[in-house]
This record gives structure tokens, sequence and C-alpha cells, in this order.
């Protein structure tokens, strides 16, 4: 048993290694394809001076980093907000109670609306709409509205993941936790929630990277984040190198995100399969 196990190890490590060589070398091709053919091109040289500028990359690059700020900002106070808002909503529609069906019908006419419009359309009518009834600052400030237009768009995504896990929960453990005397709100905390949220945390955060990207729609109306900074960079220079700045800063944020997601996709998949996580 101890040898064929052992024999079985060696394989395995032997496959891993013949897969990491053949995935390098299809990509070691592909890169000095790229890398040969590209510069051929017969206007690469336009392009080249219009799109990365290294002059113009390094004088954009302090400018833009200081307007991602305002991104990050409006990232880190969105997101709590999504959550908990999209959390109530799944668990409304989720309730049972005859007596809830009001705040039921609500939440499904909510999420139905909110994810049938374009998110950039509800930050045009939120972002302009609301400052336009007149209200005193700060309270007519585009950047508030815009955020909140994003918080209300993706509470309704994020809610259905929420929902989907909720519902895979399997109907014995509703059973269980009745037969023990515990209430619907305690069955939904103690024994349906805890499990509902681990299973979503990796779709959840691939809303999270979309809501990092779509963050940027807010410039729209207004605030100076990274994406309006580098127009008015592009503009001043006549240059497009501004924007593949902004577009390195975003990676260098969404690409570790990513990956995490992946990892956690995995490390989920290994869990529930029964197999080790390494």
């Amino acid at each position: 048993m101890a040898n064929t196990i052992s024999r079985r190890a060696a394989y395995e490590r032997t496959r891993k290694r013949k897969s990491i060589a053949v995935a390098a070398a299809s990509s070691l091709v592909v890169v000095t394809a790229i890398v040969l053919l590209v510069p051929r091109m017969p206007r690469w040289d336009r392009v080249r001076a219009s799109f990365f500028n290294g002059e113009r990359f390094r004088d954009s690059f302090p400018r833009l980093l200081d307007a991602f700020i305002l991104d990050v900002k409006i990232f880190l106070w969105a997101t709590p907000s999504i959550v908990v808002l999209a959390l109530l909503i799944a668990m409304a529609r989720n309730s049972r109670s005859p007596a809830l069906f009001p705040i039921r019908v609500f939440s499904i006419a909510f999420t139905d609306i909110m994810r049938g419009v374009p998110v950039i359309l509800w930050i045009y009518l939120i972002g302009f709409g609301v400052p336009g009834l007149g209200l005193d600052r700060p309270w007519n400030n585009p950047l508030i509205w815009g955020s909140v237009a994003l918080v209300l768009t993706y509470s309704s995504y994020v809610a259905e993941v929420f929902r989907a896990g909720i519902e895979s929960v399997h109907e014995s453990q509703r059973a269980a936790a009745r037969s023990l005397g515990l209430s619907s709100w305690q069955t939904m905390r103690h024994v349906v929630l805890p499990q509902a949220i681990r299973r979503v945390i990796p779709p959840l955060m691939n809303d999270m990277v979309s809501l990092q990207k779509d963050v940027a729609l807010v410039s729209l109306i207004g605030p100076i984040e990274i994406l309006r900074q580098a127009g008015i960079d592009k503009a001043k220079f006549a240059n497009f190198t501004p924007y593949v700045v902004a577009a390195v800063i975003f990676l260098s944020i969404t690409i570790p995100l990513t990956r995490t997601t992946d990892w956690l996709i995995e490390r989920e998949r290994k869990r529930t399969t029964g197999t080790r996580v390494r």
C-alpha cells in the first residue's frame, strides 16, 4: 500500500513538472512572437509614441496615483454598505413569513430594477438628479450621490449572490434547527448564514473586483479621480500614455484581487471534494 502511494506521488510530481515545462515553453513562444512581430507593424512607431511614451509615463504617474486615492476611498466606504444592504435584501427575499410579503415583493422589485439599468445610467440619474433638488452642502455633492448609485446598483447584484448561497443550504439544516427549538431568525442567523456566506466568498470577491473598476465611472459626474485625471493629462499633452498609466495602476490592484479569488475558489473546491488543501 505504501509503495503504491509513493509511486502515485512520484507520478503526480513528474506530471506536474511536465505541465509546467510545456506551459513555460508555450508562453515563451507567444512572448517572443509578440516582441519580434509587433515592432514590425507599419505604424508601430506612431503607436509607441502615442501610448507608450516614457517621458509622459513618468510625468503622469504621480498625479494619477494621487487621483487614484479617491477611487480607493470610494471603494472602501462603498464595500461595507454594499455587503450589509445586499445581505438584508437577500434575507428579505428568502423570508417565509406571510407578514413580510410586502418587503419580499419590494426586494424583488429592487433587484430587478437596479440590475435592469446600466450602472452608468444610475450614476447619471442619481448623481445629477438628487443634487438637483437643491440640497444644502455637503449633501448636494455629486461624489456622494455617485457613490450611493454604486452602492444601490452593486447591492442588487451582490444580493443575488447571497441569495444563491442561502438557497444552497440544504433544507435538512433548517429542519434540524427547528427540531432543536430555534426560531426562524435564529435558524437564519446561526445555521443558514454561516454556511451560505462561506460558500459565496469567491463569487463575492469577483463582484468586488468589478466594483474597483466601476468606481472610475463616478468621474463622469465631476469628481477628479484617476480616469478623469488621465483625460486631463491626455488633453494637455495630446498623448494617450496617461490612459496606459491608469490601466497599470488599476491592474496593480485588480490582479492581486483576482488571484486571491482564484485561490479561494480552488480552496473551496478542494474542501468540498474532500481533498487536502495545500
